[in-house]
Formats: structure tokens, sequence, C-alpha cells
């Protein structure tokens, strides 16, 4: 695997909330993403692009084998609305949870199981479990960092509330 696609190693994804880090589209776009442990995920490690399910635990709460999902950061009501706002996602039940809206998404296959956008799909991103470390395989973007994008230049409200 080349060492620019790692996110992070596979043990330091939280089971119960997200682990949050940046990518780029092709156009250089900056976007947020989520890996999330899933529940019932086969363990061991491999090349292959990881597939919905859950991950094993390890007794301080993270994955330590298995497989993870990745998700693009954005709730599909309003997709301003990211899931992890730089603190990990909450997570009831195996599923994220918008603190917004209150709805919620299934970990491993992103699907809106409650909520305004009930029956909506998360973006999904590819990622590889090798050696013990995530990668990202997307073709469409390029990792950049860990942790959320840095813009304190625009100050307006992102309220969805109109007066």
């Amino acid at each position: 695997m080349d060492a620019e696609s790692r996110i992070v190693a596979l043990a330091d994804v939280p089971t119960d909330s997200s682990y949050l880090f940046r990518v780029a589209d092709e156009d250089g776009d900056r976007k947020e993403a989520i890996l999330v442990a899933s529940e019932t995920a086969e363990t061991g490690e491999t090349d292959e692009p990881a597939e919905s399910g859950a991950s094993d635990e390890t007794a301080d709460g993270d994955a330590s084998a298995g497989s993870v999902s990745c998700w693009l950061n954005y709730c599909q009501h309003f997709t301003h609305i990211k899931l992890d706002k730089g603190s990990g996602a909450a997570m009831r039940n195996g599923e994220l949870v918008c603190e917004n809206h209150g709805a919620y998404f299934e970990a491993d296959s992103g699907y809106c199981t409650y909520g305004p956008c009930e029956g909506a799909t998360l973006t999904e991103l590819e990622v590889t479990v090798a050696d013990g470390d995530v990668y990202l395989a997307d073709e469409e973007y390029r990792f950049v960092g860990a942790g959320p994008i840095e813009d304190d230049d625009d100050l307006t409200s992102t309220s969805n509330v109109e007066f």
C-alpha cells in the first residue's frame, strides 16, 4: 500500500465514535470523511477493500481487527451539517446519529433508518485494511490529513433558520 494513502492504524479507530480526517477530490476541493468501526465484521487483516461489517474491539474501545466503513462527514438532510464536528460522531446502537436533526445512519451501510432523510444513504469512500492500517483506496479522493478542515475565515452563520 502507498504510504501517502495511509489514514490511521486500525487499532486507533474508535468503536463507539468515529475517526475524522480530510480528503481532496480530483479538483482539489477539500472534504471531511469519517471512519467507523462496524459491529459484525470478520476478524483478521486483508488487502481487499473493507466490506460493510464490524470490527473486534479492544478493552479501550478501539478497533483491533476486522473492517471499517468510511463516509463523507455530511448528513444527507442538509449536507453542510457534519456528523463528526471534531470530537467524534455520536453513535447509538451501532448507528451514527446526526445531532442536528436526529437522523440515524447504519454504521456499516450508511443507510438512514430514521429522521428527515430516512431512506437516504451516506456517501461512501473506499478504504482498505492491510497490515494493521487503514488506507484510502477511493480513486476519486486523496488523503490530506487527520482532523477537521480548519476554515475560520467565513464567520457567517450556517444555521438553517432564516429571519
